[in-house]
């Protein structure tokens, strides 16, 4: 979790942010406030919630832009935003001490589970362990990597494996906590972003260079490259992070007052399911294709009519 003084120092950015909107017109009859995700899926789920309830039902959506983490649910929770999309429960632990259905107090209401089933792992280039002359063969578990600890060598890195980790900090991997406890030879770091992350691993696979890197489905990472998972340790709650992550349900979420004061807007939230397959088309034409987050969700929200207005009140 967060220290206290960057909770604080959170709260203090997003309090000033909605300042601005306080005595407001537009304000006054309906202005919804949300986070924007830091991962483009998160992203593209929040993004078709936002046109529904603003060309539908006409209200106004103020995303904040901060960092994910406690200070999001927080924010939440203390009703400074309204609801928040596609929370994952292994990377927000925090949602347990909060959301009812998850053993919490219910001061954050759960708003229907949002479609994506997510799975993350460590994954190699499947050319590393297939083929007669491939440099990583039997690599297929976290512990087999203390084999090829050479392989994964850099200068950054030193005489330990290189593990390219989590890009953001907040969304709590632990992948240095996990090598530790695992006894793996390896360091992680952490490239700062989305953009960072899935850059290097193209670099690196374009150049036939031996890589282990953090990756999560749904996601196009899997269409441009040919991975190789490598099996984690089974999710254990108690034991995480030594363990892998568990399957991720993942679901909206959103103040209670969202329930009583906004009751069609909370609707339509809970009602939204969006597949896996659904969002990596749309992934793709943003990461890949460089495409504009709106023109690609209104591009499928016109060939998709039926999908999201069954999600109307």
């Amino acid at each position: 979790m967060k220290p206290l003084h960057i909770l604080k120092t959170g709260g203090a950015a997003l309090a000033t942010s909605l300042m601005a909107l306080v005595g407001s017109p537009v304000a006054a009859q309906g202005v919804l406030t949300a986070p924007v995700a830091d991962w483009t899926g998160g992203q593209v789920t929040c993004h078709i919630l936002q046109v529904i309830l603003e060309d539908e039902l006409g209200y106004k959506v103020k995303r904040i832009v901060m960092p994910a983490g406690p200070a999001i649910w927080e924010g939440v929770r203390s009703g400074d935003m309204d609801f928040g999309c596609e929370a994952w429960p292994s990377y927000n632990p925090i949602s347990r001490e909060y959301v009812a259905e998850l053993g919490g107090d219910g001061s954050i209401a759960f708003l229907g589970e949002a479609g994506i089933i997510g799975r993350s792992s460590y994954y190699v280039p499947r050319y590393l362990v297939e083929g007669d002359d491939a440099p990583a063969k039997g690599l297929n578990m976290l512990a087999d990597l203390n084999n090829h600890v050479d392989l994964f060598k850099t200068l950054e890195s030193g005489d330990r494996g290189r593990l390219i980790g989590c890009p953001v900090a907040a969304w709590l991997c632990e992948d240095d906590k996990r090598l530790e406890a695992n006894g793996i030879n390896f360091t992680a770091v952490e490239l700062g972003s989305e953009t960072a992350h899935w850059a290097e691993m193209q670099a690196a696979y374009n150049r036939g260079e031996a890589f282990v890197a953090y990756a999560w489905e749904p996601h196009w990472i899997h269409a441009a490259l040919d991975l190789h998972k490598v099996e984690l340790p089974p999710y254990s709650e108690d034991a995480f992070p030594a363990t892998g992550w568990s399957e991720d349900v993942t679901f909206n979420y959103g103040n209670p007052n969202m329930l009583t004061d906004h009751p069609e807007a909370a609707a339509v939230i809970t009602n939204s399911y969006l597949t896996n397959e659904q969002q990596a088309g749309m992934i793709l034409a943003i990461d890949v294709d460089g495409r504009d987050i709106d023109e690609v969700v209104r591009e499928w929200m016109a060939a998709n009519e039926d999908i999201w207005r069954a999600w109307l009140p």
